[in-house]
């Protein structure tokens, strides 16, 4: 897989970027799915969050990121000195954030907690994998939202997952754990249906971020509908 990774060529992201709140000191904008946060080596995938937003806002750069299939809200920094003190934030879990998700099959419970530490899976770049051995601390809350039955396919639950720790692919190894992997997924199941067509994307959107303001210091709630 590790060959794969490396040969992926994104294809053309045709979405623009909206800005959600800006000032001088930072940004929140709506990345789409389908983009990467960063540039890769390749330079067949030079387009980026970054890249496009360096245009426009000269010195930026991203205070997190989020998978190449995931939309939803990312905070961008306008300064080193901004950037610092938001990733003081991350790293002592003072930012909330809540994700919107479609999950395949219908869950059983409303609500609840998902406690599994996860590490790389060294066999299977760029996987995750929970290991209660050599994995790092990671949990995640969900909501059950609604549970759907599409006249045609299998049946979907919405979910609100809030994660209270940042560990790689956290939220979609998690709900594979429970055994409802998140629609669309291409690494941990839920890809594709039994009896429908492949899912259009990976159905998992940042919809809610919550911080403080680092020169402010003004509690800040910003949200961003799904798409789904």
């Amino acid at each position: 897989m590790s060959a794969d990774f490396d040969a992926f060529i994104a294809p053309p992201c045709h979405e623009q970027i909206p800005v959600v709140w800006q000032d001088e000191h930072l940004l929140v904008i709506g990345k789409p799915a389908g983009l990467l946060s960063l540039s890769g080596k390749n330079p067949q995938n030079n387009d980026s969050v970054h890249y496009r937003l360096l245009q426009r806002y000269p010195g930026c750069s991203l205070v997190h990121r989020l998978d190449f299939g995931t939309s939803g809200l990312m905070i961008i920094a306008r300064n080193k000195a901004i950037n610092a003190a938001l990733s003081a934030q991350f790293s002592t879990r003072r930012v909330g954030k809540t994700y919107t998700a479609l999950l395949c099959g219908h869950l059983p419970d409303d609500e609840g907690v998902i406690d599994a530490p996860i590490a790389k899976d060294p066999a299977h770049f760029p996987l995750m994998s929970v290991c209660p051995v050599k994995g790092k601390p990671a949990r995640s809350r969900y909501q059950v939202t609604a549970r759907l039955c599409p006249p045609e396919g299998p049946p979907l639950t919405r979910v609100m997952l809030m994660p209270e720790t940042g560990r790689t692919h956290q939220l979609r190894l998690h709900c594979q754990l429970l055994g409802y992997p998140i629609l669309g997924c291409d690494f941990y199941g839920g890809r594709q249906l039994p009896g429908t067509e492949e899912a259009p994307r990976l159905m998992l959107h940042a919809s809610a971020i919550r911080f403080v303001h680092p020169v402010s210091q003004q509690p800040l709630h910003l949200q961003l509908p799904a798409p789904f």
